[in-house]
């Protein structure tokens, strides 16, 4: 097997005969996802690197590997002796990919890459800042298909419908309101490539990306025309049957490169005239795809509209989305119990306390799978954001410190994501200090009362500001979208003080999104706190307490304000805090959460389990006044 270093000076050589200076690896699939098939993780075959997030650029003499806060510590220990330098991207002093580009590369240089593999919206910018120096984009490549000898086939797993009971909206239902705001952006078409919203649309899941339920396909959709490109062997004749009622015609998946080339024919239109305009989103759009298009049709970069469609759950979505969290608060919940019930007592290790964690999961009615690896990182791992246990890395835990815990699962009724920072021992008082401010941080989000027209970076201080006020922070985003039955991290919602350049900016919460609030600590080589739960956007109900009649009408003309419902309910672990450092109002908060958990999670415990809830749920008051 060859090692890094063999690969790169394999992958120069390659560089030399086809005439290119820079070669840029993504993480991306075709389509922009987050997490990618087998067949697509080039970056990890040629850098050695397994996270979820990355771009590796290749020059002559020297390579860099580009990451975000989350694998800082991971991807430090997976480059060490790889002559990759790591780039930490978004902190101070730390180039963009373009500018590195900028700096290294000579005029008339040429940039190479596998133009699927890269977004429409990440190859402008390279143009952007590489233009003055009239270097030119090559986005016919793949070179690391060349050296790459027992690469994994693509995959083409069954695909499976949604009942109306899961969706609460038809296929043909959605198909018009995507019409509609094909026609409100004065269009004739959209091209559709992200995975989770063909799969929203079609009210269909796959398996053809771990942990993610999509399957790999493109659309174009004109008002008179809807084309699926997908590979047609993964569809029962059912679907294909009722595709085809819904008006759907089946292509091959690479067909629709050609087709897009054939425009503005291809497409069956209400225009009498030549010229046709047509949609896509330039974050999620290959760049190959756009290079197809003939100059002649008119090429509108614009957000998708279905990612909002997609984002407000309706009414039956968030029912069944309730009900999911339940499950999956009882197999949490039963997990934390045998670890506290089996710490000390037996071998217990990172990996195989997940495989229980799964094992509780598994038992739960409408289960299908996790909806991530699960993170399982003991002590000094859970400083690694993203760590995830493998046979080199796993280690046995030991009735002290904490384990950290970051899991979720699939059900038919919707997607879960939580984390608990579980105490297995004694801990130090940093250690409870770490673990209570984090937790009045999540308390505070929770609570929030925002008026319409709230963006995540405008609540992100509600959770940061308990680290904020000592000079702490964490490196990642406090909130996600997530999809129903889709992929655990969705946009246009999420949370995050910091406007990053290469995305665009967060949505508006809306009534019906699912969102993350999940703020953290880590302190490299001793330990991680985190705390995560999920919360739905909702309408906020009328304030608490009584307001003076003057203030009712001016309360009526300020227009809607939203709230946040919790959806999971999982204890968290009491004997890690500090209540002295908490006011009166969070300890309230955390109380009332408590009593919902027990409320909620016990009548489907065992009555030993049911006893240990009750204790860990019950209400907690300071014995001192407050210290800070």
């Amino acid at each position: 097997m060859m090692t890094t270093i063999e690969k790169l000076a394999e992958l120069r050589e390659k560089m030399k005969g086809t005439g290119v200076d820079a070669y840029v690896i993504t993480t991306d699939d075709f389509h922009a996802s987050e997490y990618v098939g087998a067949y697509f993780r080039e970056r990890e075959y040629m850098s050695g690197f397994t996270g979820s997030a990355g771009t590796l650029v290749v020059l002559p003499d020297t390579a860099a590997l580009f990451t975000d806060g989350r694998y800082f510590i991971q991807a430090e220990a997976q480059l060490a002796g790889s002559t990759i330098e790591l780039m930490k991207s978004g902190q101070p002093g730390v180039p963009t990919i373009e500018e590195y580009l900028y700096d290294h590369l000579e005029s008339e240089k040429v940039v190479g890459f596998d133009g699927r593999t890269v977004s429409l919206d990440f190859a402008d910018r390279m143009l952007g800042k590489l233009g003055d120096k009239k270097v030119t984009l090559n986005g016919e490549l793949d070179l690391v298909d060349e050296l790459w000898a027992d690469r994994p086939e693509l995959s083409h797993e069954p695909v499976f419908e949604l009942p109306f009971s899961y969706t609460g909206e038809t296929r043909a239902d959605k198909l018009v309101r995507v019409r509609a705001s094909i026609r409100s952006a004065g269009a004739d078409a959209r091209v559709i490539s992200a995975l989770d919203e063909i799969a929203w649309l079609l009210n269909l899941r796959g398996n053809d990306i771990d942990c993610n339920p999509v399957f790999l396909s493109y659309m174009l959709i004109a008002d008179e025309d809807c084309r699926l490109y997908i590979n047609d062997a993964i569809l029962n004749d059912e679907i294909t049957r009722e595709l085809a009622v819904d008006g759907i015609t089946l292509h091959p998946y690479n067909e629709i490169y050609t087709d897009l080339r054939r425009l503005p024919e291809v497409i069956q239109t209400h225009k009498k005239t030549e010229q046709v305009t047509i949609l896509l989103d330039g974050c999620q759009a290959n760049y190959r795809l756009r290079s197809c298009i003939p100059e002649t049709v008119s090429v509108v970069d614009e957000p998708s509209a279905i990612q909002l469609m997609k984002a407000q759950k309706n009414s039956v979505e968030c029912e069944n989305e309730r009900n999911a969290h339940i499950k999956d608060g009882v197999a949490v919940t039963k997990f934390i119990y045998w670890l506290k019930h089996h710490i000390g007592t037996e071998t217990i290790t990172e990996l195989s306390a997940a495989e229980k964690l799964e094992s509780f999961r598994k038992e739960q009615k409408g289960y299908i799978e996790p909806s991530f690896d699960t993170i399982s990182a003991y002590g000094p791992h859970g400083a690694i954001v993203h760590y995830e246990p493998t046979e080199e890395t796993n280690v046995e835990l030991k009735p002290e410190s904490f384990l950290l815990v970051d899991s979720g699962g699939h059900y038919m009724e919707g997607t879960t994501d939580i984390t608990r920072t579980i105490t297995l021992g004694a801990l130090t008082e940093e250690e409870k200090w770490a673990y209570t401010l984090v937790l009045i941080g999540h308390l505070n989000l929770a609570a929030a009362r925002f008026k319409h027209g709230t963006r995540g970076e405008n609540l992100d201080y509600l959770a940061r500001e308990p680290l904020w006020r000592y000079g702490l922070d964490f490196n990642h985003g406090t909130g996600h979208g997530v999809g129903y039955l889709l992929n655990v991290h969705e946009g246009p919602n999420r949370i995050h003080f910091r406007i990053m350049e290469e995305r665009r900016p967060t949505a508006v919460f809306e009534d019906g999104m699912i969102t993350s609030d999940e703020p953290g600590i880590y302190i490299e080589g001793r330990f991680g706190i985190r705390h995560e739960n999920l919360v739905l956007c909702k309408k906020a109900g009328k304030p608490a307490g009584k307001l003076p009649e003057v203030f009712l009408k001016e309360t009526e003309a300020n227009g809607t304000f939203l709230e946040f419902e919790t959806l999971t309910w999982v204890p968290f672990d009491t004997e890690a805090l500090i209540p002295e450092l908490m006011t009166d109002r969070e300890l309230q908060r955390l109380n009332e959460y408590h009593k919902n958990v027990y409320e909620k999670i016990a009548p489907h415990l065992t009555e030993e389990e049911r006893i240990w809830l009750e204790q860990a749920t019950s209400p907690v008051s300071k014995k001192y006044h407050n210290i800070i």
